[in-house]
């Protein structure tokens, strides 16, 4: 592996850590009755997919697009795995995955670019199991907010403020409430609501490749401020865990 595939992973650990620090005893609990079906919609090249296939689990990805398709074919190929990979999104995801069969179904990144988000929960909640887990990660919208504004994007800061629409290839963002309203206003019981992604991106990339430890320390602190609400606001993402 390069010193640049190196630092790409360290600054991806960071970002990811909470949400596979929630994921991962969903997962490896559920390996005490057999391997789980696992479904995870837009999963693209299948970053997530294949992690959770070397857990012991039976995973499909649904995703748009062909070519993410092909390379999420060759990565479980490299690692010996089996990763099922079908086209389609969330409009058609009943036409290629049947009612109640996963029992946890990753959505990340995905709700804030489709047409309507209740109705695309509603589909998710169809295609789980009863008892089955949704992982749901959002971008949240006071984060993004911040962030134009010390951009100097002044105008679409402001913008970003009450407009829940979708704007641009971002798509839409989400508050707290807005969050766990739609997840309720689906039926599903929420579980857990982190955030994602508090310090990570204000984190210069030069450090956690240049300091020793440094990665680590950022991943100790995006921990501990996960589950305090009072940094809610500033994280990047939201990262929620919901039952059927």
């Amino acid at each position: 592996m390069s010193a640049t595939e190196r630092a790409g992973e360290r600054r991806a650990s960071a970002r990811t850590a909470v949400v596979w620090a929630d994921l991962l005893p969903v997962l490896e609990n559920g390996l005490e009755d057999g391997p789980l079906d696992v479904l995870d919609i837009g999963g693209g090249t299948g970053t997530s997919a294949v992690r959770v296939a070397e857990l012991g689990h039976r995973v499909s990805v649904v995703d748009p697009s062909p070519d993410a398709l092909a390379a999420l074919a060759r990565r479980a190929r490299e690692r010996g795995l089996e990763v099922a990979g079908q086209q389609g999104d969330l409009s058609t995801l009943l036409e290629v995955s049947a009612p109640a069969s996963a029992d946890v179904v990753l959505c990340h990144g995905v709700l804030e670019v489709v047409d309507d988000p209740a109705a695309a929960l509603a589909t998710l909640r169809e295609v789980l199991r009863p008892g089955g887990t949704l992982s749901l990660l959002l971008a949240q919208r006071h984060a993004a907010v911040i962030a134009r504004a010390m951009a100097g994007h002044f105008p679409q800061a402001l913008a970003l403020l009450a407009d829940t629409s979708a704007q641009g290839r971002s798509g839409r963002r989400f508050t707290h409430d807005e969050a766990t309203a739609l997840l309720a206003g689906a039926g599903f019981d929420l579980v857990s609501v982190h955030g994602v992604r508090v310090f990570a991106d204000l984190v210069p990339g030069s450090l956690l490749d240049l300091e020793p430890g440094a990665t680590a320390a950022l991943v100790e602190l995006e921990t501990a401020v996960a589950e305090r609400p009072e940094y809610l606001p500033l994280a990047t993402q939201l990262h929620l865990l919901a039952r059927r």
